[in-house]
């Protein structure tokens, strides 16, 4: 009787990408460096206030500077590593996860938060993640709902929206 977690480890590793390399990993830690740096910036210009006084930078600041660590480290012991795969078909599914959040953010001041937010749920849940169109429905929905009563209503968080 075979163990079922080698089972399931065979499995994933016969249907994984090939590895990409050690450019490939290089290039990925070098990306992910240039978008902490561009954050740890565009944070600073926010201003970072005070321990006692926070300003709107502090905390984007922060996560800038874990994200260039980490990059840093990863652009130094990436070229050992394995856990990059090359690009693929499976891989456009992410480049349209991006593109989403891109819409969401452009969208989101002129129509409100109400309408992109359903729209990203329901192409991530049917398109992204293979749902059916009855759980996508629900499930955007739902989701949206409670965003809106837990930042508008409860929060009182100032977003853009319709209602």
């Amino acid at each position: 009787m075979s163990d079922p977690l080698e089972e399931v480890a065979g499995i994933a590793d016969e249907t994984r990408p090939p590895h990409a390399g050690p450019v490939s990993q290089v290039a990925a830690a070098l990306a992910a460096l240039a978008v902490g740096v561009a954050g740890a910036i565009g944070s600073l210009a926010l201003g970072l206030g005070r321990l006692t006084q926070p300003g709107p930078g502090l905390w984007p600041f922060a996560i800038s500077v874990v994200i260039v660590v980490l990059s840093a480290t990863l652009v130094v012991t990436g070229r050992g590593l394995e856990d990059a795969e090359r690009f693929s078909k499976a891989s456009l599914l992410t480049g349209i996860g991006l593109v989403t959040l891109i819409l969401l953010a452009v969208l989101l001041p002129l129509i409100g938060f109400e309408i992109p937010s359903l729209l990203l749920v329901f192409v991530w849940l049917r398109w992204l993640g293979k749902e059916s169109w009855r759980s996508s429905i629900v499930v955007s929905v739902a989701t949206v709902a409670a965003f809106y009563l837990l930042f508008v209503v409860l929060l009182q968080v100032p977003l853009p929206r319709l209602i």
